[in-house]
């Protein structure tokens, strides 16, 4: 069982699936000989040769519109958009096309595709490097809308993604694509698309997250936890269809809420689970949910970075004063 990182789990479930079933090909941008911008498509174009690791020209359209006519027609491609920032040209693909394929031949087509993309900040990139947009695409009838936060769930949520009938957004947080290392068994088992993680348990403190942002919620609930404030850490893992019962059966335990997210507050995701708790778990919450986001900006360029992406103790703030309602 080998230790591996989040970009090498990905590389890792990528090989397993293209060797279990021959329709499973990988597309875009660099991801053939030199192996994909982060190395996550490393060494599939030796294996498994160049019919089903494609270099493509610098164009997400195409790149969305082969991958949706592939997939009608039998294939299950995994497509690359090199980041987040590149993924708005895909959009008329992807909305118009893709989520609607199965919905608009009344079940005669579907559409079997992924979309791989390294999304967030924290790598000192340019502009157009680090954007978190995972609610756009979590507002699409049709799509999956997946983010995993460690090598085990990048394995097996990428496996179940290329399984799926329908087209899932697959968003990597690229901060921590070798950040820690994990044992991963290479055993091809997927991780169903319809759950939540709950990485810590806890009485007092509900705590919402996903992505890269899980390193800095997970160090918040340990710093709260030297003061005796024990919390549930739950990592949303798939964004759309949400599993909403971990989290309204912690919130109910609890009574209290903090959300953390990269993106900018105004129509964040963290605001879809915060409506989400209201309208189901009102008599619960003893104080109101708060959330801890990124601010109503353009991700800025690398020295303003870490001002901008919420802290450990930005969130310890907020628990602070959720704990504080009585």
């Amino acid at each position: 069982m080998p230790e591996v990182t989040l970009v090498e789990a990905v590389n890792m479930a990528l090989a397993k699936a293209m060797e279990s079933d021959d329709t499973v090909m990988v597309m875009g941008e660099d991801v053939g000989i030199n192996g994909g911008v982060f190395r996550a498509t490393d060494g599939l174009l030796g294996r498994f040769g160049a019919r089903r690791v494609r270099d493509t020209p610098l164009s997400e359209a195409l790149i969305a519109g082969m991958s949706i006519g592939l997939a009608a027609q039998g294939m299950r491609p995994v497509a690359e958009i090199q980041f987040m920032g590149f993924i708005h040209p895909i959009i008329d693909q992807v909305v118009n096309h893709a989520s609607r394929l199965r919905y608009r031949t009344r079940g005669r087509l579907t559409c079997p595709m992924v979309l791989r993309c390294p999304f967030g900040g924290g790598i000192h990139a340019p502009e157009h490097h680090s954007e978190s947009t995972e609610a756009m695409f979590a507002h699409i009838p049709g799509l999956r809308v997946v983010i995993p936060s460690s090598p085990s769930r990048a394995y097996g949520l990428l496996l179940a993604a290329i399984a799926d009938p329908d087209p899932v957004v697959f968003l990597e947080p690229k901060r921590i694509y070798r950040a820690k290392r994990e044992l991963v068994e290479d055993d091809g088992k997927p991780i169903p698309l319809d759950c939540s993680f709950v990485l810590r348990r806890g009485e007092d403190l509900t705590l919402i997250t996903w992505g890269a942002m899980v390193a800095e919620t997970i160090e918040a609930s340990e710093i709260l936890a030297a003061d005796g404030v024990t919390c549930d850490v739950i990592d949303v893992g798939i964004l759309n269809p949400l599993g909403p019962n971990a989290i309204l059966d912690s919130v109910s335990k609890t009574g209290r809420c903090v959300i953390v997210h990269e993106a900018p507050l105004t129509g964040g995701y963290g605001g879809e689970i915060a409506a989400q708790l209201a309208e189901h778990a009102m008599m619960s919450l003893l104080a109101p949910v708060i959330r801890v986001t990124g601010f109503d900006s353009v991700m800025p360029l690398p020295k303003l970075e870490r001002h901008y992406m919420p802290t450990a103790n930005r969130i310890v703030s907020a628990a602070r004063k959720t704990l504080a309602y009585s």
